[in-house]
């Protein structure tokens, strides 16, 4: 089963125990979070899209990390201008696993979708 969810802004693809360095969550080491911005969802067989999101959709994870990742130099210089600035940047992080996605009422409302279909072409 795999997923894409939408974490700050980004979105990833998982599946259940899958590790996710996202951007830095206000949360401890052992929390769990559940996120609730599922855009699609697919089990091999069944593709399930969001417009925009999954109704009743969550993904499960828990907080394995928190850090700051590797240092990215920025340098910048004009030529023949003795102009050069270097900088550097540490972006913080948190290290998710997915323990769980429910697609529990998103399954649901395709059932009833397919069932209404049927009912129709009677």
């Amino acid at each position: 089963m795999n997923a894409t969810v939408e974490i700050s802004g980004k979105q990833f693809t998982v599946s259940v125990g899958d590790r996710v360095k996202v951007a830095h969550q206000q949360s401890e080491i052992g929390d769990k979070l559940t996120y609730d911005k599922v855009l699609f969802a697919t089990d091999g067989e069944k593709h399930l899209i969001g417009t925009p999101t999954l109704k009743g959709a969550s993904v499960e994870t828990s907080v394995l990390e928190q850090g700051r990742d590797r240092k990215i130099l920025i340098y910048k210089k004009k030529r023949r201008k003795g102009y050069q600035r270097k900088n550097g940047h540490r972006q913080d992080y948190t290290l998710l696993q997915i323990d769980n996605i429910k697609l529990s009422a998103a399954k649901k409302t395709a059932k009833k979708k397919q069932a209404e279909e049927t009912a129709k072409e009677d």
